[in-house]
């Protein structure tokens, strides 16, 4: 009998419209929860829902489920959000700023007539009758369409609380004008911010009724900005990706789309141009500039054979690229891929908002309800409890709560990006905060990785030296380790001609070596042991104590020769380690290097604890011991034989120089390559998560206070609906902090190995 085949797991990315505070969020999340295997993260600052659900679920289903909740869904639309980096104002924005000078044009004067008694001319509340009633209808329509739309799906949000507090404020104006007295010609109102007691003639709160939608319109625009301004960073890095290239091929050279350029074209990049794609340099010297792509201060010379990231700046001489990268497989893509995945998620506190907002506008609209019945129980004057009803419709704000996490995560993970950190999301912030052990691997991590032979020691009467570096610089062309690099550059610049034979049957021995077949003889380049000859065992302390890592050669099982190679300390690794140390993470090095070598480059670095020889299996038993004695625990890394250690750490730090594996296994990214980036990314964190708790306790503090002094009618609704305009911008204007965080002052720096 056939079976069906296995569901997987897929990503999908809507576009939500309509959502205007967390407990809109909150509704959509439980409304795509209901689907089987469906679980989505909603973020309120940039309106995207990002789901993760079963193959056999398609996006059409998704949008169906969203709709049924009362918001319009799509899938994003590549033209709208190429304009949107491209810097031009988007068309609802344009709607959104002209519904708002219209409205202040009609608002402002019956905000002035009904606040300066004095300016009040006969029949002045009639004039602020005509003017507020446009306001009522058309300006605050977006308010009363998404809260009808609510109320079919027994929805309430932010939304059903700004129109039932200004159709409860016009409906009150009008009885008052029409049938309460307020309509003769000589009224007078006098300026009171309170509900005021009954003095035989019903008020008029056009003011409030015409100064809700105003007021909450301008916050939301400005709000709506100030959220764009958090996500400048991912904008930026969009705007990197070049549009046309120039491809040269056998006809010469041709002016192509970016995305007909394959791997293997070769593309000219002028001075002062960007290069398109990651590829190789085939022809020419030059300066790049990486800083907006790495966030590598300084200008890094390439020449032939040399990287370059798409992106980065040509600074100076014409290069001639081969594209080894295209599209979404390039570094640029992955960094900005990364950025807008980290912006998706969710710090614990934001969840516990979250559950807040599920239920805080019914219990707001249960207030209202009990505060306007109290008043009326108790005596009180109808126009005094209407007044405080509305304060408390248009007081509470669940808007804050949604935008508390969202639009700090967005500032952080942008500016992360610039400073050259890449964050996975909340969680790899919150835990960059907690960590205080740091596993270090050395070579490639804290030191360059660009190793080259020091010394080559022969055994007498063996294959000669010449001979056994050509056998492992072939074997090692399969290498991806620098050491292996080092030894294959080191056999090509002494072979004649330059060229190195084949190899076969490759295979990487993680914490060990390689070995391959070359020339139908079995080679390994191993870590040496024990069984050395003795000429060879002599020169194996001797590359310790120079912080060289010996290497031996053996064909067909014997051993021809000794191979030291050295390397150096990273520009910043001491100042990394020592500003680690200061921020109370205790650095330990863990590699697969000898003892003697990996304790000289401890000591220069000041590292107390070593772990030298150490396989895959090691790095991640230390690591799996130290989280037993309690400890939060980061690993550095940048090969193949970290990725074990970095998936079972509390936190996985991976060098963007290094592997794929590696980089796929960690929650940060430095894609700079400076292990430096490190102590930023642990003070950006620290910021981050205080900006965030900052943001929270606003947001539940602002309604805690103000909801009851709405119910006890110390609120005016004109000023209530002010209040909550500002807490939202408040919450963004402290989350735009993070953009412009700069790393502290380093001080001077210790002289490298």
């Amino acid at each position: 009998m056939a079976t069906e085949p296995a569901s997987v797991e897929v990503v999908t990315d809507l576009a939500v419209g309509g959502m205007t505070c967390a407990a809109c969020v909150k509704r959509v999340e439980r409304k795509l929860a209901k689907l089987d295997g469906v679980t989505a993260s909603v973020n309120l600052a940039t309106g995207r829902a990002r789901v993760h659900h079963p193959s056999t679920t398609s996006p059409d289903q998704l949008i169906a489920a969203v709709e049924q909740a009362g918001y319009p869904a799509a899938l994003p639309e590549p033209a709208r959000r190429a304009a949107r980096e491209d810097g031009d104002e988007p068309d609802d924005t344009r709607r959104d700023r002209d519904r708002l000078v219209i409205t202040a044009l009609l608002a402002v004067p019956v905000l002035v007539l009904s606040m300066v008694p004095a300016w009040q001319f006969r029949n002045w509340q009639w004039l602020c009758f005509v003017l507020a009633t446009p306001v009522v209808g058309w300006s605050a329509w977006p308010f009363h369409q998404r809260a009808a739309r609510g109320l079919r799906h027994s929805a309430a949000t932010m939304d059903t609380l700004v129109s039932l507090g200004v159709i409860a404020s016009f409906a009150w104006s009008s009885y008052a004008l029409f049938l309460g007295g307020a309509g003769d010609p000589g009224m007078r109102m006098p300026l009171r911010l309170m509900p005021t007691a009954p003095d035989g003639v019903a008020h008029v709160y056009l003011e409030a009724a015409a100064g809700v939608p105003l007021f909450v319109l301008a916050g939301r625009f400005l709000e709506a900005r100030a959220r764009r301004g958090t996500g400048a960073a991912l904008r930026s890095l969009a705007r990197l990706a070049a549009k046309e290239v120039s491809v040269r091929d056998g006809s010469g050279e041709r002016l192509v789309p970016v995305g007909e350029l394959a791997p293997g074209h070769v593309f000219v990049v002028r001075p002062g141009e960007r290069v398109a794609t990651d590829g190789t340099v085939t022809e020419g010297s030059s300066a790049v500039d990486l800083s907006l792509v790495t966030g590598e201060s300084e200008p890094v010379e390439v020449g032939p054979g040399s990287a370059v990231i798409g992106g980065a700046v040509n600074a100076g001489g014409l290069l001639l690229v081969r594209a080894t990268a295209v599209g979404a497989d390039t570094q640029l893509a992955r960094i900005t891929r990364l950025v807008t995945e980290a912006q998706a998620g969710k710090a614990r506190a934001q969840r516990l908002a979250d559950k807040v907002a599920g239920v805080f506008v019914p219990v707001v609209l249960t207030l209202a309800v009990t505060v306007l019945g109290f008043w009326l129980g108790a005596g009180a004057d109808p126009q005094a409890a209407v007044t405080a009803c509305v304060a408390v419709l248009v007081v509470a704000c669940p808007c804050a709560l949604g935008l508390a996490t969202p639009t700090a995560l967005m500032a952080a993970t942008g500016r992360g990006a610039q400073l050259g950190v890449l964050v996975s999301g909340a969680r790899a912030l919150e835990g960059l905060q907690h960590i205080d052990v740091v596993v270090l691997d050395k070579t490639g991590t804290l030191t360059s990785g660009h190793m080259s032979v020091a010394r080559v020691t022969a055994v007498p009467g063996g294959l000669g030296e010449k001979e056994a570096i050509r056998l492992a610089g072939a074997v090692e062309q399969g290498s991806e380790h620098p050491l292996g690099r080092a030894v294959t550059a080191y056999a090509r610049r002494r072979a004649t001609p330059d060229t190195l034979p084949a190899v076969t049957g490759f295979a990487a021995l993680p914490g060990r070596g390689v070995r391959g077949h070359v020339e139908g003889r079995l080679v390994e380049v191993l870590a040496p042991d024990d069984t050395l000859p003795a000429p060879l065992a002599h020169a194996v302390p001797r590359a310790g104590k120079a912080a060289r890592t010996p290497v031996v050669v053996r064909v067909e099982g014997t051993v021809e020769a000794l191979v030291e190679v050295g390397d150096v300390l990273r520009p910043g690794s001491y100042r990394a380690v020592d500003r680690l140390t200061r921020l109370g993470v205790r650095p330990v090095l863990a590699t697969g290097d000898l003892e003697a070598p990996a304790r000289a480059i401890a000591a220069d670095l000041r590292i107390d604890e070593v772990h030298a020889r150490c396989t895959p299996e090691d790095k991640a038993d230390l690591v799996r011991r130290l989280r037993e004695e309690g400890h939060r625990v980061a690993v550095v890394g940048d090969g193949v034989n970290d990725a074990a250690a970095l998936a079972g750490a509390d936190l996985g730090i991976a060098m963007s120089t290094g592997t794929d594996v590696a980089i796929g296994a960690a929650d940060v990214t430095l894609v700079r390559g400076d292990i430096e980036a490190l102590a930023d990314a642990v003070r950006l964190s620290r910021r981050t998560l205080a900006t965030i708790r900052a943001n929270l306790l606003w947001a539940f503090g602002y309604n805690v206070v103000t909801v009851p002094l709405a119910m006890v009618g110390l609120l005016n609704p004109m000023l209530a609906a002010a209040a909550m305009s500002v807490s939202s911008l408040l919450v963004v204007g402290n989350s735009l902090r993070l953009r412009a965080w700069r790393p502290s002052p380093t001080p001077p720096q210790r002289p490298a190995r």
